[in-house]
């Protein structure tokens, strides 16, 4: 089986793939603090509670495929791969990394490896044009051309981001869950907290789809908007934008890099 990792700024996201499904997955904290054997113990942990796998570590792995917006974790998760898997094929998404997707930005090695893997698994799913829209740490906006081609994004704040920061910087404002409140006027300080975050993020990505669409094809009807990232539930319902929700685009796209340079090793 292949285990594909997903390391964000706030969460990490790990799946376990038989052949094309996706027969397990798991969502931990990212922590830059963690060191490599660190890293081997949790997976160790988690991956002992599947019954397909062995209880040693790497027991019924059979790939890695790994992409990281932490360079510290990266590095830590580079030594697992060494000390833990060095029977095991391993892909970290990085310049060099085959993808299939040309880069047509001012500086490729800038764009975000998760944003590349997306654009990976949006064409092999969806074809282009395509916009994906990422609820992570930010939401992040990137078009796929018709010919498959990444050719640029948005990036605006996050949820989480969003309200933390009203939570700090209002006086009369606390932290809140993230929910959906019973109307778009609150009631009281918390529901009305919930709809500015709530609705506030379905109208920004009901805008910025537009203008990207707009300008990515000739008919922005023909563009298909996708959504991923643990936050999208939250705004799949108001958002008028979104025709399409897949929760695992990154692992997916990560087992599609891999399937493309497992074989070049």
């Amino acid at each position: 089986m292949l285990l594909t990792i997903d390391v964000g700024n706030t969460h990490t996201v790990l799946g376990l793939f038989d052949g094309e499904d996706i027969v397990e997955h798991w969502r931990i904290s990212t922590d830059a603090r963690r060191t490599a054997d660190e890293l081997a113990v949790l997976l160790q942990g988690l991956m002992g509670m599947h019954p397909l796998l062995g209880e040693e570590l790497g027991d019924g792995i059979d790939g890695i495929a790994i992409c990281a917006t932490v360079p510290s974790v990266q590095h830590e998760l580079r030594e697992v791969t060494r000390r833990y898997y060095g029977d095991v094929p391993a892909v970290l998404v990085e310049p060099g990394v085959k993808t299939g997707v040309p880069i047509l930005t001012d500086n490729p090695k800038e764009v975000g490896a998760d944003r590349i893997i997306n654009a990976v698994a949006a064409v092999e799913l969806y074809g282009g044009p395509a916009i994906v829209v990422d609820f992570g740490t930010a939401t992040t906006f990137d078009a796929v051309s018709a010919r498959g081609e990444y050719v640029g994004g948005v990036i605006a704040p996050g949820i989480e981001i969003s309200v933390e920061a009203l939570g700090v910087k209002g006086a009369q404002l606390r932290k809140i869950e993230v929910a959906r409140p019973r109307s778009v006027i609150g009631k009281n300080t918390v529901e009305a907290m919930q709809a500015g975050i709530v609705y506030g993020f379905a109208g920004q990505v009901d805008g910025v789809v537009e203008r990207m669409a707009r300008e990515l094809a000739e008919d922005p009807d023909d563009v298909t908007v996708i959504a991923t990232g643990g936050l999208a539930p939250m705004v799949l319902g108001e958002s008028s934008a979104i025709d399409e929700h897949q929760p695992w685009l990154t692992l997916i796209g990560l087992r599609l890099v891999y399937e493309r340079n497992v074989s070049r090793m």
